[in-house]
């Protein structure tokens, strides 16, 4: 049996994971990334925390074949480095080297939302396809993209920003500087303020009164939970946001033709209520939709795991 350790470097925690090779994690741990602090020290870390995922695997990290990890920002896997990472505070960090110090193993690297979409695509929602899309519905859209079972990341190491796409000229400000992103109005984000804006301008609605008992914690959840009721702001809301959502992944299936699109996100814990009007929406507005063969847009399967696997199984885009 082969093994394999992945890596899922966040701004919050350092998660990392043992796989094997039929894509099962079977032991993983964490400890908290701790930024802003030097990023020897997150590296460090990185290695201690794969050696005691090894550890609670019973397997010796002189049994793992090579380590993978996925990072925010822009990485470079030729040259072992994350070249710049806002949520970490990196800058031409040579992350291979940091690693290597501890552990005498191949290390690969990856942009965080691309390995959680290699992973979809080796052992998820997209196992089998040729080329696939990859989208979470997050605090921002994050997407990764396959194309002929490789991944996509341009010239500059930065591709498959699909939520920076505009899809409403003029629409509410991004955080990237542009107007009117895929983002947000797609984000788990951007549908926590269309509700939270309903809500405050129905005071007799159901999504209003939620919006008083839960406060802080009003959520993505609250506009499906007030259509349940029946209530009509709550659907409107609810609407609105899957024709956004439907605008962004019409053009994404233009542009890239994937056999398969999957999206993942906590608000994709809603099933049929987002996926079936969304389906029938994008049915409508692809460019191919005249032909009997289109994108299958699928939910994905792997949920916060999908990073680990992703990127312990990096290796093999490169063998």
């Amino acid at each position: 049996m082969k093994y394999y350790i992945g890596i899922d470097l966040g701004g919050t925690n350092i998660k990392a994971g043992v796989v094997n090779e039929n894509f099962e994690i079977i032991a993983k741990t964490s400890v908290k990334t701790r930024c802003p602090r030097p990023a020897k020290e997150i590296c460090d870390d990185m290695a201690a925390v794969s050696i005691e995922a090894a550890k609670q695997a019973g397997i010796s990290i002189d049994d793992v074949e090579w380590i993978g990890i996925g990072t925010p920002g822009i990485a470079d896997n030729i040259n072992g480095t994350i070249p710049y990472s806002n949520n970490l505070g990196f800058k031409d960090v040579p992350v291979r080297q940091y690693i290597q110090e501890h552990i005498n193993k191949p290390v690969y690297i990856a942009n965080d939302a691309n390995a959680a979409a290699y992973g979809e695509f080796i052992a998820g929602s997209a196992k089998g396809a040729k080329n696939a899309v990859c989208i979470t519905l997050g605090t921002g859209v994050g997407a990764g993209i396959i194309v002929e079972g490789k991944i996509l990341e341009g010239s500059n190491l930065a591709g498959a920003e699909l939520g920076h796409m505009v899809i409403g000229v003029d629409g509410p400000q991004c955080t990237c500087g542009r107007k009117g992103c895929f983002e947000v109005y797609s984000s788990a984000t951007g549908l926590i303020r269309m509700t939270r804006e309903a809500a405050e301008a129905d005071p007799s609605s159901v999504l209003n009164r939620l919006y008083k008992e839960d406060g802080d914690h009003f959520s993505a959840r609250h506009a499906f939970i007030a259509m349940r009721e029946g209530d009509k702001s709550g659907k409107a809301v609810v609407d609105n946001y899957i024709k956004y959502l439907a605008a962004g992944i019409a053009n994404t299936i233009n542009i890239f033709q994937p056999d398969i699109l999957c999206i993942g996100g906590g608000v994709c814990n809603e099933g049929d209520p987002l996926l079936v009007p969304l389906r029938e929406l994008v049915s409508k507005e692809v460019y191919t939709r005249m032909l009997d063969n289109n994108t299958r847009i699928v939910i994905a399967s792997l949920g916060n795991d999908a990073g680990i696997i992703g990127a312990a199984v990096l290796g093999k885009q490169n063998s």
